[in-house]
């Protein structure tokens, strides 16, 4: 009886035994299953909202090479983890007794199981190694066209250092990595009582590793002598004159590359024989000569660079430094630059400025980063409202061509009141910004602020915009849901709001499966639930412009400024940049990092309404976009509408990046570009009242040799550790002339002034100074402006606004003054008319005084009065104006400085009201702007 019942209840301890391993079964598949379904919905949601762009290919090419890659790795790391721990188990086996060894390595099916485990995991940590990183550059290596150049050393094709020499780096870099890891684990298992010394298994296997690493390494030195050409290290201490190839290089590192590739395969092959024939101290030899031959080759790397190559650089390095100049030059297209010489002379005149008056009309009197804060403070109407950035651009306005600020009145949700920020809300009603801003760049109103082209709630201004509504923008935008049941807010208007509904069908539509599918991967069950959401709701995704390209195609860089554009038919659109780089371009000085190859061959447009994206190929010739057309045929459009193309602007970083090499790479003569004898930098100026690097700028200019102004990116230069101008660069934005680059060189013999050289006259000029000085001690802020050169004809003028701001924090940046320079002469007025009419003075004294009309239109302004009445007006102002200041010396005595400042600022105000000049400044130099402040409703 005791023992049927012991074996009954053994029995159900069997039987639950069982079931807690069937138990641990189902949790364990039910953990892979919820794994799989996770990456699988990302998957799928992923496909759905690149297939409702258009852009499916892209997704599938991308994910089809990764797939393939990402298996190619997990069999590759999990077969050789696999095969490894065999041998070793195998050479266990073998070597011991079965007393000897651990109960788990006799146990066959447990063992195998384990090293199964083992090598999933080893083969998942190398499928994302390489399906990470290799995906991109096995596309470019299979799909890679010809640059049509070589380089002067080995004659290989460019495309051969841009694709095929980092692939093959990629994949010795990848085998070497894994066969040292292998060899390590075959070295700690193998010291186990010195099993390497007994055993012929233990042996033979790590003479077989050893064998692969030392081919492998012998691949990594054959390929070094490529590497040469792209960097300017000579050993771990040493760096060459020389960008690529250089004198030690070719005397010692491309042989030594040569001699430790030979002497690595005869060390592996002498390892592999050392080891089968049991000579383990003579394994010794190779490693140890393969070691004194590196240490020798960096010695002798040395021993040449400070003996032979220092003492006589410039005649050792001469035909490499030719080569560097050269290819430099072509890998940022400075080849194409055309010198001319600018004669610099002080010829300013009446006659020109009437012959320049677009550029005049067209100079700019406001700065992006104060007139952001006038856009935020006065055209957003609402907390909810704000304006990311301001940009510049150009349009023909009333058939003139002028130059703008152009800014979109974004959705910001986080300013809503927190009550209000419901589900609901955020992500049904609140979905969109509304409508742009946009102003003269250089007029402002008599307080200082801007003067609107376009404004308000809807937009009123000088052109139509037909869907002012911005679903895609800047702003780190939620995605949202249209066309649901609930009515979007669109825009306040007076008490009331606005209501709308998304008129398009670019968004994913969330009838069927998609709604589970989406509900799953925004991890919103309200969305799966809610009734508002119907059949006709569609999901708006990846808002944000920068976060959508970049989703869609994260193979290029893009630039982080873009701008927005006003189409021909009234639609809204973002424009950005997309770089193309390289880093293995032969002979050429990197910019970033070891990035030495730079285009943009690529522009982007996002509709800031419907969230379409258009990729333009801009330089179809370009071998790196000839290369993407390639692997994604579908992704580019050829053909670029007139009314984006009329937009285009060279982009700010690419010309950067040009101008400062060009300020090394001008240089023709080897000797003096050896010596960096005529180096260019960037002028510094003085810029919210910090010294700080000059940036490039756009303007509006008329090239000497053309008839009509055009769209200008222009940088100055000056010679380093001096501040005059010695030239200046342009590259010319419109048309077929469009990414032309151009340098002036000013004459050497006398000098020009360059940009801080004004500031300081600024700053030295007794008059300008004291006002400033006034200003700031008045409780207000003085901000200076950037300050322009401005090139017209045969000379160059300065201009730099001058802003006032008071310290509340309500404030807002005004233009109150504006410093032009010419010359030696320099003047600061109220406004830029009148600033230039006394520089014009000063520079021509037969120049005639206008100030008989001025009294007639000043006159004209009191228009029905008698002398008598102006007069008493005229007596009544003053004394208004006498009190004012009586109650600012008050104020200031008290130490009030806040409410000196306010008054000082009313003063002002009031001072130029009653300025008859002040009032047409800009309406009587300028017949266009008669209507002040109010622009009018006609069509672009």
């Amino acid at each position: 009886m005791e023992i049927f019942n012991g074996g009954s209840g053994n029995g159900r301890k069997i039987k639950l035994n069982k079931k807690f391993n069937w138990l641990g079964y189902l949790v364990l598949a039910l953990v892979l299953v919820v794994i799989a379904g996770v990456i699988s919905i990302g998957l799928i949601t992923d496909y759905i909202w690149m297939d409702s762009l258009h852009f499916a290919d892209v997704f599938t090419t991308v994910l089809t090479n990764k797939v393939l890659l990402g298996v190619s790795g997990f069999v590759l790391f999990a077969a050789g983890t696999f095969f490894t721990l065999y041998w070793i188990r195998r050479s266990y086996i073998k070597h011991f007794d079965s007393g000897q060894l651990p109960p788990i390595l006799l146990r066959r099916k447990a063992i195998m199981l384990i090293m199964l485990a083992l090598s999933a995991m080893i083969g998942l940590f190398g499928s994302s190694i390489i399906q990470g990183i290799g995906w991109e550059r096995t596309l470019k290596f299979i799909h890679h066209v010809s640059f049509g150049e070589t380089d002067p050393y080995f004659n290989m094709d460019i495309s051969f250092y841009v694709y095929v020499l980092p692939f093959l780096n990629f994949i010795v870099f990848v085998l070497l990595g894994m066969g040292i890891f292998f060899l390590l684990v075959q070295i700690g298992a193998y010291s186990v009582f010195h099993m390497y010394r007994m055993s012929r298994s233990a042996q033979l296997h790590l003479g077989v590793t050893l064998g692969l690493v030392g081919l492998l390494l012998a691949a990594f030195h054959a390929l070094q002598p490529f590497g040469t050409l792209s960097t300017n290290k000579v050993n771990l201490f040493q760096e060459s004159a020389v960008t690529g190839l250089s004198y030690t290089d070719d005397v010692i590192n491309v042989p030594k590359a040569y001699i430790l590739a030979a002497v690595a395969i005869i060390m592996a092959i002498w390892m592999i024989v050392a080891l089968i024939r049991g000579r383990l101290r003579s394994v010794i030899i190779p490693v140890a000569a393969y070691v004194g031959l590196v240490i020798v080759g960096q010695g002798a790397s040395i021993v040449v660079q400070n003996f032979i190559v220092s003492p006589n650089e410039f005649s050792k390095e001469k035909p490499y430094l030719e080569d560097n100049l050269t290819y430099t030059r072509a890998a940022y297209d400075l080849d194409s630059i055309e010198e001319k010489q600018h004669p610099g002379k002080n010829s300013l005149s009446a006659e020109m400025i009437e012959r320049n008056s677009a550029t005049i009309d067209n100079v700019r009197m406001n700065d992006s980063r104060p007139l952001l804060d006038v856009y935020n403070q006065l055209q957003t109407f609402r907390t909810y409202y704000e304006f990311n950035d301001v940009d510049i651009d150009r349009y023909q306005v009333d058939g003139e061509y002028e130059q703008v600020f152009l800014g979109a009145r974004e959705l910001n949700t986080k300013d809503l009141p927190s009550q209000a920020k419901t589900w609901v809300n955020q992500n049904l009603r609140y979905t969109h910004g509304y409508g742009l801003a946009m102003s003269h760049v250089n007029q402002v109103t008599p307080q200082g602020q801007p003067k609107y082209m376009l404004k308000n709630l809807p937009p009123e201004g000088v052109m139509d915009v037909s869907r002012p509504q911005i679903y895609f923008g800047e702003e780190p935008y939620k995605n949202v849901i249209v066309n649901s049941a609930v009515k979007e807010f669109d825009y306040p208007s007076g008490d009331e709001n606005v209501d709308t509904q998304f008129d398009a069908d670019t968004g994913i539509s969330l009838s069927g499966l998609n709604r589970l599918l989406f509900a799953l991967d925004e991890g919103s069950f309200r969305m799966f639930v809610s009734d508002q959401v119907t059949e006709d709701s569609q999901l708006l995704a990846t808002r944000n412009i920068m976060d959508r390209v970049n989703r869609i195609a994260p193979f290029f860089t893009y630039d982080q400024d873009p701008y927005l554009v006003v189409r021909d038919d009234g639609s809204v659109v973002w424009m950005l940049d997309a770089y193309l780089t390289a880093e293995n371009y032969p002979y050429s000085e990197a910019f970033q990092g070891d990035t030495n190859y730079i285009r943009n061959p690529v522009k982007v447009t996002v509709d800031a309404y419907t969230g379409e994206v258009n990729f333009y190929a801009a330089e179809p010739d370009n071998p790196l976009l000839r290369t993407f057309q390639n692997i994604f045929p579908d992704l580019f459009t050829e053909e670029v509408p007139e009314d984006i193309k009329a937009h285009f602007r060279y982009p700010e970083k690419l010309f950067t990046v040009q101008a400062s090499m060009y300020g090394t790479y001008h240089m023709s003569d080897l000797e003096v570009f050896y010596n960096r004898e005529d180096f260019w930098q960037f002028p510094t100026e003085k810029y919210f009242n910090e010294d700080t690097t000059m940036e490039p700028y756009y303007t509006t200019l008329k090239l000497p040799d053309q008839d009509e102004e055009e769209f200008i990116l222009m940088m100055p230069y000056t010679p380093k550790n001096r501040q005059n101008m010695i030239a200046w660069m342009g590259v010319r934005n419109d048309g077929d002339n469009y990414g032309d680059i151009f340098v002036y060189r000013f004459p050497k013999q006398r000098n020009i002034y360059g940009p801080q050289q004004i500031e300081n006259r600024i700053n030295q000029d007794s008059e300008i100074s004291q006002e400033l000085n006034l200003w700031s001690q008045g409780g207000s802020e003085v901000i200076r402006g950037n300050l322009l050169a401005i090139p017209i004809e045969d000379t160059v003028l300065y201009v730099e606004p001058i802003y006032i701001e008071s310290n509340n924090e309500t404030s807002l940046p005004e233009v109150k003054r504006v410093v032009l320079a010419y010359g030696d002469q320099i003047v600061m007025e109220a406004n830029f008319d009148k600033a230039l009419e006394k520089m014009l003075k000063k520079v021509d004294p037969n120049v005639e005084d206008d100030g008989g009309q001025d009294e007639q239109e000043g006159d004209e302004t009191d228009e029905g009065q008698g002398p008598s009445e102006a007069l008493i007006g005229a007596e009544e102002r003053l004394e208004e104006f006498a009190d004012l200041f009586d109650a600012y010396k008050k104020a200031l005595s008290d130490g009030k400085w806040q409410e000196a400042a306010e008054i000082m600022d009313e003063l002002e105000g009031k001072l130029e009201e009653n300025q008859p000049s002040n009032g047409s400044e800009s309406e009587s130099s300028n017949p266009k702007n008669s209507n002040d402040n109010e622009p009018s409703n006609k069509t672009e």
